[in-house]
């Protein structure tokens, strides 16, 4: 059995050192964490790229909340893309709603083209959505969806402990709709691990907890660590 994936925020190639230091096994490049990740710039995913030799996932969302914009937002987000696979990127975070809470298949089938067949996560939006059973299949078919980002709820995982588990067994189980990869983060602590791996949780995802000094402070190897050994044992 492979060891548990162990996915880190980063905003810049110092974040993505120490977390390659400290034992990260892919990165998430973001700008503007306080709108909880949006599209970074391809000078920031060039110097990260330099910097080292994990892969890294690039978010492409241009605006705090889970609309893709519509037609002209879906635009920017197809130019960024191109932009940032100009300069190397061939994984990608991305997901949108409908201000119903039903996916927005037009928008992320568009951006999954964008990305030229490259893999990518279906972030958090799932946690805002009116049916994330409903959400997972009408997504089945897209290429390239190879992971979901859910704390189970939108209020983190805390709340959303009993969805986490269920969902963990249905992947396990390989049920339509649950082959891609159930990646647990918002709201994740270390005292969550156990209970997640005893329930089949494979890959972990961390932001804040990869930094002692808060939101703006950076990532620290020391902190990567910790989950690192945690994860490992």
């Amino acid at each position: 059995m492979s060891r548990p994936l162990l996915e880190v925020i980063a905003l810049d190639a110092d974040d993505a050192r120490a977390a390659q230091a400290g034992g990260a096994d892919r990165l998430e490049l973001v700008t503007d964490m306080a709108a909880d990740g949006l599209t970074p710039s391809p000078g920031t995913f060039a110097a990260v790229r330099a910097a080292v030799d994990l892969p890294v996932r690039v978010m492409l969302r241009a605006a705090d909340g889970f609309s893709a914009g519509g037609p002209e937002g879906v635009a920017v987000l197809r130019a960024q893309a191109e932009a940032l696979r100009a300069e190397g990127a061939e994984e990608f975070v991305l997901g949108f709603l409908e201000e119903s809470g039903q996916p927005d298949v037009e928008a992320v089938a568009a951006l999954a083209a964008a990305t030229g067949g490259g893999r990518w996560t279906f972030h958090r939006a799932i946690d805002r959505a009116a049916d994330r059973d409903g959400l997972r299949k009408r997504l089945a078919d897209l290429p390239g969806p190879d992971a979901f980002l859910t704390a189970g709820s939108a209020a983190g995982v805390d709340d959303g402990w009993d969805v986490l588990v269920a969902e963990a067994a249905r992947t396990a189980a390989g049920e339509p709709g649950y082959e891609p990869l159930l990646m647990v983060g918002g709201g994740l602590r270390l005292d969550h691990v156990p209970g997640l791996k005893d329930a089949g949780v494979t890959a972990f995802h961390i932001g804040g907890a990869a930094r002692p000094e808060g939101w703006h402070g950076p990532v620290t190897a020391g902190a990567v660590a910790r989950w690192r050994t945690l994860l490992d044992g």
